[in-house]
């Protein structure tokens, strides 16, 4: 099984057995084709009802056989030319898309932040009037929100900024 790493595709060197498969469908099918045309020649020779059956019988497997080997080339064409978009960084037609899990988990963390920045601007404006000090609280949870998610953005090591959040 190949594995993306570092988005590049693996080189084909690096994945034994490949001219093999290729070259086992050949054999197979080249295989097949000899004992189709064996049972067509005994049968011809023989001219009785069994020998024309097993002709019947290797000419079903030989178009299997075919039809078999054709198929896995053909998807195996295609999943690495997915494979291979998927890597270049473009999202194929058929859906697939490589997703750096620390980008997801830094995305998931600022929507949150911006979700608490949100409420908290619902609270001042509830409050902006009545009770300074849930005002202030939450102006205070808003900046270090704000710290904190622009330290996601920039790579910050700094660490989050201290305070008291108020839901």
């Amino acid at each position: 099984m190949q594995s993306i790493r570092n988005g590049k595709m693996p080189s084909s060197s690096s994945t034994p057995g490949r001219g093999l498969s290729r070259r086992m469908g050949s054999t197979g099918i080249v295989v097949m084709l000899i004992v189709f045309l064996v049972a067509v020649v005994f049968a011809a020779n023989q001219n009785d009802f069994i020998g024309w059956a097993v002709v019947i019988v290797s000419l079903g497997w030989l178009v299997l056989a075919t039809f078999v080997v054709f198929s896995v080339r053909s998807a195996t064409r295609k999943a690495t030319a997915k494979l291979a978009g998927a890597a270049a960084g473009l999202a194929p037609a058929g859906g697939v898309q490589v997703v750096d899990e620390s980008t997801t988990v830094r995305d998931q963390k600022l929507d949150h932040s911006f979700k608490i920045i949100q409420v908290q601007a619902k609270v001042v404006t509830d409050n902006l009037d009545t009770n300074r000090e849930m005002v202030d609280r939450a102006l205070e949870t808003i900046s270090i929100t704000a710290h904190n998610g622009r330290g996601m953005i920039k790579k910050n090591d700094g660490g989050p900024v201290e305070g008291t959040i108020v839901d």
